[in-house]
């Protein structure tokens, strides 16, 4: 049991160990060149200063008892950082949309149908390599759990923040170890995305295959704002509506991402009321296992949407609401790192490097062959966005596409951005990602390859019809 001082303490510690983050960050080289986030940083500190590392230590000097034999942190503020992800991941998927212009689906596909082919194919595949390594290697070898074939997509896709909110997920499912190979996964991911990138980058320039003029690359933190600017008359009308408003704007945009979660619990328990009565009756049942996060995404496009339509949207304040996920975000990824079990991942290597492995042989194999025949022009500048997403986040994607076109000569930044609204409801954190491990534990690998696959292969046949309309208007003129 823990209290209210705990809790609070608790978020303090999260506080420090960001800022020693920082300052370990500005003055470790390595570190810096890789360009990792402080959240990362401090939750790999964490890591070592309790229990697994700096408490096996005293323990195996002084023995079991002393000082620092359960590590810096107390137990009850490490209960609640095991408990911490589950939760903030919530707020991280309800602020995602909310503040951004939504375009209708045919405006988004007229200005980015390859680079929403592209990033749909990648994240379909990583779940069919996965599959097949789980059924051909995982299982066959080390007696893995069949729900470990989804775990390159939950956390080459979905990061540190999605692995870490599914936890709870995997321990109803009974793969307890699940979320502890996905935060491992997630950040070999994160790392070889930023590797792997910078070496193809080099390579693609030596190449002639990128057209633009390298320049600094600036750091993740200073990287431009894919969301529309905001208009004059917009931040006029905001100051009509908040005269008069004895309320802080932060709070108030806070306010907006709860009602968003709100809605997503609403929608999540509807869902579940519906199986119950209708395909659940016959014992297949999936919802239950579904996770919040990916409803309260829906729930803040559901938010953006009505405040739009009865034009109060300029209350939601686009650079708060960042924030606010931004904060959720820095608590997932250093608690679900401090949380994270050693042992597991050691008992479970195999596992653990065969998935690495594919994981990254898929996204690399796949962004040679396909970007250049997929995108008009700028092949390299637009698939490496997508290539460092599929391995890390969104900020990697991004810093990867400053590597080989800081001015934005290509187009690529707009048709990143405008992916990401047919992309992320749907995987990389989204519905898909959520479901997948109940859908693996009730229908399968062998049915559940053939779901995924056939997605892959629909994307895959959607992109075949885009060259082929493109080569034929190529002909007429």
């Amino acid at each position: 049991m823990f209290t209210l001082r705990d809790v609070f303490f608790a978020f303090v510690w999260i506080a420090l160990l960001v800022l020693a983050g920082r300052l370990i960050k500005q003055r470790v080289g390595w570190i810096r060149q890789l360009y990792l986030p402080e959240s990362i940083v401090a939750g790999v500190l964490a890591l070592l200063l309790g229990p697994q590392v700096l408490g096996a230590i005293a323990t195996s000097i002084s023995g079991e008892g002393t000082a620092l034999s359960s590590g810096v942190f107390p137990e009850e503020i490490r209960t609640i950082w095991s408990q911490s992800p589950g939760i903030f991941i919530n707020i991280v998927f309800a602020a995602l949309f909310l503040g951004e212009v939504i375009p209708s689906p045919k405006q988004i596909w007229r200005r980015a149908a390859p680079q929403v082919v592209f990033g749909q194919s990648l994240a379909w595949g990583q779940y069919v390599v996965g599959i097949l390594a789980t059924l051909l290697i995982l299982i066959p070898v080390f007696g893995a759990n069949p729900i470990a074939g989804s775990l390159i997509e939950i956390a080459f896709e979905g990061g540190h923040g999605t692995a870490g909110g599914m936890a709870d997920t995997f321990i109803e499912l009974g793969f307890e170890e699940g979320a502890d190979l996905a935060l491992g996964l997630a950040t070999v991911g994160i790392i070889s995305g930023i590797v792997t990138g910078t070496f193809l980058s080099k390579w693609g320039r030596k190449k002639g295959y990128v057209a633009s003029v390298q320049s600094e690359v600036e750091q993740p933190d200073d990287l431009p704002d894919l969301s529309h600017s905001e208009t004059q008359a917009k931040r006029e009308r905001r100051r009509q509506l908040t005269h008069g408003l004895l309320i802080d704007p932060l709070s108030l945009n806070f306010g907006f991402v709860g009602i968003a979660i709100i809605i997503g619990w609403v929608i999540l328990k509807g869902l579940v009321l519906v199986e119950s009565v209708t395909w659940g009756l016959s014992g297949f049942t999936m919802m239950g296992y579904v996770p919040l996060f990916p409803m309260a995404l829906i729930g803040g496009i559901i938010v953006q949407i009505i405040m739009v339509r009865l034009d109060l949207d300029a209350l939601i304040i686009p650079e708060l609401t960042k924030n606010i996920a931004g904060m959720a975000l820095d608590v997932v990824v250093v608690t679900a790192l401090a949380s994270i079990s050693l042992t597991v991942i050691g008992g479970n290597l195999g596992i653990f490097l065969t998935l690495s492995i594919v994981g990254i042989l898929w996204n690399v194999v796949f962004f040679l062959y396909y970007a250049p025949k997929i995108f008009p022009d700028h092949w390299f500048e637009k698939g490496i966005g997508d290539l460092g997403q599929s391995m890390g986040v969104t900020a990697t994607g991004i810093l990867l596409l400053r590597m080989v076109d800081p001015e934005n000569r290509s187009g690529a930044f707009e048709s990143f951005a405008y992916k990401q609204l047919f992309f992320e409801p749907i995987v990389g954190g989204g519905l898909f990602t959520a479901a997948a491990p109940a859908l693996i534990a009730r229908l399968g690998l062998v049915n559940t390859l053939l779901i995924t696959g056939g997605l892959l292969v629909f994307w895959l046949g959607v992109g075949f019809v885009l060259m082929r309309q493109r080569s034929q208007a190529e002909m007429v003129r």
